[in-house]
């Protein structure tokens, strides 16, 4: 059988890998399966563990008025990092799910369950990542470097999370979204209430962009017994996506509120401009909403990098107002 003639998993690829990403095209060989391991190949974890970051931190340069330098190394540091801590948490999602994982179409092309990569050196590969991103979080403050150690809690308990709840979704929006709290104590010193209520913001929208993504194992998973909230929703899921929609957006807008100086009005209807357009954004995904499609699933799990970056933008410039 020829290259040309192969499934993409022959070759190695991961079924739900963009087409044509850097890592099946460009990556030395020996290293692709480690790099698919961490889903280099499928940058979308990556930009949702990013960007709670982002709103963290422009929120509390908003907050106090300050910006400096060093805002702009958290803002890189953050990348550097959510990259690095989402390998290594997909490592360890791997490693704990591999049993699984051989058993469900999406995920049986996994380095793991597919034999690209052994348990003892996923480990190995974890441990690299993660003491690379610690290294960065050092360069924070004493308070964030608390915070960042604290994440490895919400990080180890959610793979094991579906074999006991049915909400491993909540589990997954505490790990994703504590860059939230983290850049506005790297920025601030201090962690405060603003945060705290983004950091719910940032819970609810994975309820809702990580219930449309189970759907498409929902078959599967029942199969085997792995519990998600899009099996307890089932035919209702669009009726508590909206009220994650309400919920995302409702609590990202108090958390603008309480963030905001009173005296700076034209800032504070500019950044609330932020949670209004997300929103928008997630009430278009709704309409496009079809559980049966695994297709446009996964098309609409992946626009969440849009609708989460929306705000960004309106925060950094009802900074400079």
């Amino acid at each position: 059988m020829t290259a040309k003639n192969q499934t993409p998993e022959a070759t190695g690829q991961v079924a739900d890998a963009y087409a044509g990403n850097w890592v099946d095209r460009l990556a030395p060989a020996a290293t692709r399966p480690y790099l698919r391991l961490s889903r280099a190949d499928r940058p979308i974890g990556t930009w949702l563990l990013l960007l709670p970051c982002w709103w963290g931190l422009t929120l509390a340069m908003l907050s106090d008025g300050q910006a400096g330098w060093h805002d702009l190394w958290i803002f890189t540091g953050c990348g550097l990092g959510a990259f690095l801590m989402r390998g290594a948490g997909c490592t360890w999602n791997d490693i704990t799910d591999r049993h699984i994982d051989g058993s469900v179409a999406r995920t049986a092309s996994r380095p793991i369950p597919s034999g690209q990569v052994t348990v003892r050196g996923a480990l190995i590969w974890m441990a690299v990542q993660a003491l690379i991103a610690f290294g960065i979080l050092l360069t924070f403050n004493t308070a964030a470097i608390v915070l960042g150690i604290l994440s490895l809690l919400p990080v180890a308990v959610y793979p094991f999370a579906k074999r006991f709840t049915w909400w491993p979704q909540v589990f997954l929006g505490l790990a994703f979204n504590w860059g939230a709290l983290l850049a506005w104590t790297a920025h601030t010193g201090r962690l405060e209430t603003p945060a705290v209520i983004l950091y719910l913001a940032g819970i609810a929208w994975t309820l809702f962009y990580d219930t449309i993504y189970a759907h498409q194992d929902a078959e599967d998973d029942a199969l085997i017994g792995v519990k998600s909230t899009a099996r307890l929703f089932g035919d209702n899921s669009p009726r508590w996506l909206r009220w994650f929609l309400v919920a995302t957006v409702s609590l990202m807008a108090l958390a603008v509120i309480l963030a905001v100086p009173d005296a700076r009005m034209t800032a504070l209807l500019v950044a609330l401009c932020g949670p209004w357009v997300m929103g928008w954004h997630m009430q278009g995904q709704m309409r496009r909403l079809r559980l049966d499609d695994t297709a446009r699933l996964l098309h609409l799990f992946r626009s969440n990098r849009d609708a989460g970056l929306l705000p960004v933008p309106f925060f950094a410039v009802a900074c400079l107002l």
